[in-house]
């Protein structure tokens, strides 16, 4: 411990206290490459509660304060940054001018703008500057990428990721449903293109049809008496229930896209948070050789291998086929294994693991002189891959990822841009 990295972590709410879970769930495996010194928010509460709980975990309590400048002269390596993101690229310059390395949560910011003021911060200051995405470290996804960089399926084709339901409820939150803080189709969107990239390599161009089918969101939790407690649904228990049981929401809920990559593959991508009657959720890689069927992330469920003329594969042979995989040492253990290909663990535990994973890498890339596995680059793309469906319904055109993350195709992000004061 004493070689420990100090860590401060900023934004306490229910994102702040998931990443705390996720250190101890690393603890617990055996790796502590940090030391949680500080909590910061400018709500107190919050702060004081993860502080609270840090100690019931760690045996020490981190210093509480509303932001980073308050911590004075305290010694700060690092900072995980859980704030909403509309501070992302504000808190994650900040913190990288005073010499400290940064993990943000995603979207990395909320404009390509805005993202690429952290990216030149990060630059000429030498901190690593890493993307808290979760998606690609699950085993089952290490798997997936494995098997298709061996060529199980051949050379990929085709590409789908379809994802169907939500009526009009709330998801999670009021902000994640208004323009102005990104919407949903940022938010949740970026997980979608970080892992489609991740199997596949770059997207390249996008056209897209985007609405907002649901300008009226409802939260059924408001008012409610809900069960908190250290899972993801229990850190939000209050602040849900505190939130209208009807609101206007302003950001587009469903995107129905082409996707061109730079390996000629082509990805069909369908993202509706408004859907009713029969949910859907289909991702799958089609090759020249056959398809992979992938389940949803975080649920530990097998990959399905079809090829023309022989039964399915969804155990042990598909480990035979990638023989060189190993797990990094610390999702080894978390997770049972460095060479798995299924797990079984209550959802809030798998979180709990995912975002320790995340922890790990941090520390790895610090200790190497990075860069992080997702970096400021890659972290960019995800938000430039998002908005080029929101700059294509605007444009009425193809667009391209380039024009979009070297924001000279900004049109839709100008109101956004605006509100930033970038």
């Amino acid at each position: 411990m004493n070689n420990a990295l100090r860590l401060a972590l900023i934004g306490c709410g229910g994102m702040g206290h998931r990443h705390l879970f996720g250190l101890d769930e690393l603890a617990r495996a055996g790796f502590t490459p940090f030391t949680l010194v500080a909590a910061c928010d400018p709500d107190e509460a919050n702060a004081r509660s993860l502080a609270d709980q840090a100690q019931e975990r760690f045996g020490s309590r981190p210093v509480v304060a509303p932001d980073l400048a308050a911590l004075g002269s305290l010694a700060v390596d690092a900072v995980s940054i859980c704030t909403l993101p509309e501070a992302h690229h504000r808190v994650g310059v900040e913190a990288l001018h005073r010499g400290c390395h940064v993990m943000v949560e995603k979207p990395m910011a909320l404009t390509a703008r805005a993202c690429n003021l952290m990216q030149r911060a990060a630059a000429s200051t030498g901190r690593v500057l890493s993307v808290a995405e979760n998606y690609r470290r699950d085993p089952v996804n290490r798997l997936a990428k494995a098997l298709i960089e061996a060529g199980v399926v051949g050379q990929p084709r085709l590409m789908l990721h379809h994802t169907l339901g939500g009526g009009d409820a709330m998801l999670m939150s009021v902000w994640r449903h208004q323009r102005r803080s990104g919407g949903v189709l940022l938010d949740v969107g970026v997980h979608f293109a970080d892992i489609m990239e991740y199997l596949l390599g770059p997207v390249t161009s996008v056209y897209a049809q985007t609405r907002l089918h649901e300008p009226v969101r409802r939260n059924a939790a408001a008012g409610q008496v809900l069960p908190g407690g250290p899972t993801p649904s229990g850190v939000y228990a209050k602040a849900l229930s505190a939130m209208p049981a009807e609101f206007a929401a302003t950001a587009e809920d469903a995107a129905y896209a082409t996707f061109t990559f730079a390996s000629g593959a082509v990805g069909s991508y369908l993202e509706d948070h408004a859907s009713r009657g029969e949910g859907l959720w289909k991702r799958a890689v089609f090759g020249s050789l056959g398809s992979l069927d992938l389940p949803g992330d975080r649920s530990g469920r097998r990959l399905r291998l079809l090829r023309d003329g022989q039964e399915p594969v969804d155990d042990q042979r598909l480990l035979e086929r990638v023989p060189d995989l190993r797990l990094d040492p610390a999702t080894a253990a978390l997770f049972g294994g460095e060479r798995l290909y299924e797990y079984s663990f209550p959802f809030a535990e798998t979180d709990r693991k995912l975002l320790a994973t995340e922890y790990y890498e941090f520390a790895t890339a610090i200790g190497s002189g990075g860069p992080a596995e997702v970096d400021g680059a890659q972290g960019a793309r995800a938000v430039a891959v998002c908005y080029a469906m929101l700059e294509s319904q605007r444009a009425g055109r193809p667009v391209t990822v380039e024009e979009v993350a070297e924001d000279r195709l900004n049109a839709y992000q100008e109101e956004v841009n605006a509100e930033l004061g970038l």
